[in-house]
C-alpha cells in the first residue's frame, strides 16, 4: 500500500511539471529521478504484476524498495537486481515485451537500462559492483509483499537496503540510508 500512495503522489506531484529532456541516466546526485522525465507518468505496477506472472524473482531495489520500507523520498524509476542466470532473462525478457519494451536489453551485462510502458530503470546483477558489498545473498533475504491486486513483488531488505546505499555512497543514498535507520528503530 504504501507503493501505491506514493505512485499517486508522484503523479500528483508530477502532473503539472513540464518535461526536463533528462532521463534517469542524468539523474541529479542529490535530488534523484525523481526530477527528471521519468517521474512523469511513473506507473510501475503493470511492470511489477509482469514480472510476477512470468515468474520472476527478481527483487526490487533502490528508492522503490525505501518506499515500500517507509522513506517518504520520491522517485521516477524502478530498480532491479537479479541473479543473472539464463532462466531469469527468459522471465525477464517475457515481463519487458508484455509490458510494451519494444527494444529488448542485453541482459548478458551486469547492468542495463530499460523502458516498459509506466516505468523505466535499470536491471543489475551482482556482477555489478556495490562498492565492498556481495549483493548475492539480497536475493534470498527478499522480502514478498503482496499486492492488492493480486501478484507478488519482492524487494530488497530494509537491512540490505540500508548496506546498499552506504556501499554506493552518493549524499542521496546517505541521506535515504539515514531516513531508513531513523524509520528501522521504531
Amino acid at each position: 500500500m504504501r507503493l501505491r500512495q506514493a505512485v499517486r503522489r508522484i503523479q500528483d506531484a508530477a502532473r503539472d511539471r513540464g518535461t526536463t529532456g533528462r532521463g534517469a541516466e542524468e539523474a541529479d546526485e542529490v535530488a534523484g529521478t525523481f526530477a527528471t522525465d521519468g517521474a512523469l507518468g511513473f506507473d510501475p505496477f503493470p511492470f511489477l504484476r509482469a514480472l510476477d506472472e512470468a515468474g520472476s524473482h527478481a527483487v526490487v531495489v533502490g528508492q522503490v524498495a525505501g518506499i515500500m520500507h517507509g522513506s517518504t523520498e520520491l522517485t521516477g524509476d524502478l530498480d532491479l537486481l537479479w541473479d543473472g542466470t539464463p532462466e531469469e532473462a527468459h522471465a525477464l525478457r517475457a515481463a519487458l515485451a508484455a509490458t510494451g519494451c519494444s527494444e529488448l536489453p542485453d541482459l548478458d551485462r551486469p547492468e542495463v537500462a530499460y523502458r516498459v510502458t509506466g516505468a523505466s530503470g535499470d536491471l543489475c546483477t551482482p556482477a555489478l559492483p556495490w562498492g565492498d558489498m556481495d549483493v548475492t545473498p539480497c536475493l534470498d533475504r527478499a522480502v514478498r509483499a503482496h499486492d492488492p491486486a493480486g501478484f507478488t513483488v519482492r524487494y530488497v531488505a530494509l537491512d540490505d537496503l540500508i548496506r546498499m546505499r552506504r556501499s554506493l555512497g552518493r549524499p542521496k543514498d546517505h541521506r535515504r540510508a539515514d531516513e531508513l535507520e531513523r524509520l528501522s528503530a521504531r
